[in-house]
């Protein structure tokens, strides 16, 4: 039986763009304004599931509210560890070490920034929480509330895309995506 597993990604955070990993920032107005958009005249889900990170789960609590739906936190749906790179922008990372953000974004999987949490980890985490949503909720329709290296990774599973392009899976803030998650685990893109 399929999963269908619809991705929302947070909003913009209050200290801005950048790597923000496992930071916990709140979102800005905008960034409410942009998760609240992105749900209108969508679902119905069942429940809702959600990175514990507050840019997440603080509106995961308020849509749950407002609609009468189970809440469950998931810390395997968190962000990408970044290490020493947290809550750098890309610009400062070009200033102080363009070789290794380049090779970064070249193959993510193949360099880890310092300290960082490795992405084929990463992957393994990701994989693991979707494969127990499956098991947990399938048949059912469900919002996970996360972010964008988790809904990166997903996108580039479901769409068969090289690990290589991993990074070029575009996941605006409030990006609003549908996935169907098969009894195999494959994923697919759903409507």
């Amino acid at each position: 039986m399929t999963l269908h597993l619809d991705l929302l990604r947070h909003g913009e955070t209050e200290l801005g763009g950048g790597l923000r990993g496992s930071l916990d920032d709140a979102l800005t107005a905008k960034g409410w304004e942009q998760m609240r958009a992105a749900v209108v005249e969508q679902g119905p889900w069942d429940r809702l599931v959600s990175s514990p990170l507050q840019r997440c789960a603080r509106f995961a609590e308020e849509l749950g509210a407002r609609l009468n739906l189970p809440v469950t936190f998931e810390k395997d749906v968190q962000e990408l560890h970044f290490g020493a790179w947290e809550g750098q922008s890309a610009a400062a990372l070009m200033e102080a070490d363009a070789e290794a953000l380049g090779l970064f974004w070249a193959d993510p999987y193949s360099f880890t920034p310092p300290q960082g949490e490795p992405v084929l980890q990463f992957s393994a985490r990701v994989l693991g929480a979707v494969a127990r949503l499956h098991q947990a909720y399938k048949g059912q329709r469900v919002l996970l509330i996360s972010h964008g290296g988790v809904m990166r990774l997903l996108l580039a599973q479901a769409r068969g895309l090289p690990r290589e392009q991993l990074l070029n899976v575009e996941v605006g803030h409030g990006g609003l995506f549908s996935l169907l998650v098969e009894a195999d685990g494959v994923l697919k893109e759903g409507v």
